[in-house]
């Protein structure tokens, strides 16, 4: 029985089910921060994560050792958000300093600024890499979005909005969204002067966009926005599938939600700290934990590993419990 039961729990721990996302809880803290941690990031094929903090730091983790590599500060600038470009070790990151809004590519290795991205007039609110391509776009408070290469220091395009705005690439580069005043914008990335190629609605929810992801096949998005709503839509069709509801966020917060690697959870942060998950299957929330902090944390779920991460006044990696998980198989 022993072994029968162990080969059980080792093929429900390969797969993201109801259960194990139930039994998740956190596994290690990082609590040496000075300040909420505004923004992080996973590399997509290697084991690091970035976080940007208010205390004006860039750290950098392994997370398959649980271990800090690097603290950068960057005090002159402040950071406000972080994503890292393909090479694990270098970084795009938008300042806090309200005076100098440009956007900076920093090598973390010798902590070095390799270009500086200059074009915007206000705060940079939403920053997204093209997986496949050295672009990159931005959303700012100067309501327009910037489109970048790289390898060069002027911006390549210009789109203006009516709003405060969430872009997004999908996971091959070839299409970028841009959420905002309750519709979302779709670009094909190749053509993008050429205007929108579809625009969906999210119904009656004119809040401020604040957060737009695909899903890693592509198929599914989500836009979070400020009134506590989590809206995921069919990509291809811009059918709204589900909307799941949390706390409403001040003005100058983020809310945040993640999908699960397969794109069968979505998972969030609420106005009043805690997290959720929901089964876009179902549309139906399968799993809470309660906050004693009264702010969104950021989240993002690790690619394609049984984690996430929440950031708010610590660094949280959270991860399965097998001990529950045993005694659920064994109650089977």
């Amino acid at each position: 029985m022993g072994g029968a039961q162990s080969e059980r729990e080792e093929k429900v721990s390969l797969e993201l089910t109801e259960e194990i996302l139930q039994s998740m809880e956190v596994g290690m803290t990082f609590r040496d921060y000075n300040g909420r941690i505004s923004s992080m990031d996973f590399h997509r094929t290697s084991s690091y994560l970035v976080t940007a903090s208010d205390d004006e730091s860039i750290r950098l983790y392994d997370v398959a050792s649980a271990t800090c590599l690097k603290t950068i500060n960057s005090k002159k600038y402040g950071v406000d958000l972080v994503c890292f470009t393909s090479h694990p070790t270098t970084v795009i990151y938008s300042s806090k300093n309200g005076w100098d809004e440009s956007l900076r590519l920093l090598s973390l290795n010798d902590n070095k600024y390799l270009r500086y991205f200059r074009g915007h007039h206000d705060r940079v609110v939403s920053l997204s890499l093209c997986a496949r391509k050295e672009c990159f776009i931005s959303g700012s408070l100067d309501r327009t979005v910037l489109l970048w290469d790289q390898r060069a220091e002027k911006c390549q395009g210009l789109l203006r909005v009516q709003g405060k705005p969430a872009t997004a690439y999908d996971e091959q580069g070839v299409v970028f969204a841009i959420a905002f005043g309750g519709y979302i914008r779709m670009f094909d990335a190749r053509k993008y002067e050429k205007g929108p190629f579809d625009i969906f609605s999210v119904g009656e929810d004119v809040s401020d966009a604040n957060i737009v992801k695909f899903s890693n096949d592509g198929r599914l998005m989500l836009l979070t926005t400020s009134d506590g709503h989590i809206h995921v839509l069919d990509s291809f069709r811009g059918t709204l599938l589900s909307t799941y509801n949390v706390k409403p966020i001040s003005r100058n917060l983020t809310l945040e939600a993640s999908f699960s690697p397969e794109g069968m959870f979505v998972i969030s942060g609420s106005g009043d700290g805690s997290v959720y998950a929901w089964s876009v299957r179902s549309g139906k929330e399968v799993a809470s934990w309660m906050s004693t902090e009264m702010e969104p944390p950021v989240i993002k779920w690790a690619p394609g590993s049984l984690m996430f991460a929440t950031g708010s006044s610590e660094l949280s990696f959270w991860i399965p419990d097998l001990s529950k998980l045993g005694a659920y198989v064994d109650r089977k």
